[in-house]
C-alpha cells in the first residue's frame, strides 16, 4: 500500500504541472516568419492565429501568390515551434515518462 500512496502523489504532483504548463500555455505567443522576415505570423499557446506582418513590398500584384505562399510558410514554422515547446515543457513534467503512443494531454 505504500507504493500506491507514492504513486498517488506522484500523479497529483504530475496532474499540477500539467495543469500549471497549460497555463503558461494560453499566455504564450510564438512568431514564425519566412522569405527572410517578409512575412511573418503569430500564434496563440493553443495554435491559434494571432497576428500576420507582411512586408508592404510584397503587396505588388505580381507577388501575390509569393506572399501566400509565405504566409503558409511561416504559419507552419510557428506551429512547429508551439508543438516542440509544449513537448519539451510535457517532458519536463512527467520527468522523461514515457506516455502511450497516442495519448493527448489535456490541451
Amino acid at each position: 500500500m505504500k507504493n500506491l500512496a507514492g504513486l498517488m502523489k506522484q500523479a497529483s504532483q504530475m496532474q499540477q504541472k500539467m495543469a500549471e504548463i497549460q497555463t503558461r500555455l494560453e499566455a504564450l505567443e510564438l512568431e514564425g516568419s519566412a522569405g527572410a522576415g517578409m512575412v511573418a505570423v503569430t500564434l496563440s499557446g493553443k495554435g491559434d492565429l494571432k497576428r500576420v506582418r507582411i512586408d508592404p513590398r510584397l503587396a505588388e500584384p505580381g507577388e501575390m501568390e509569393m506572399l501566400q505562399d509565405l504566409l503558409v510558410a511561416a504559419h507552419a514554422e510557428a506551429k512547429r515551434k508551439l508543438e516542440a515547446f509544449a513537448s519539451e515543457e510535457m517532458q519536463k513534467a512527467t520527468g522523461g515518462l514515457n506516455l502511450p503512443a497516442g495519448m493527448k494531454l489535456p490541451f
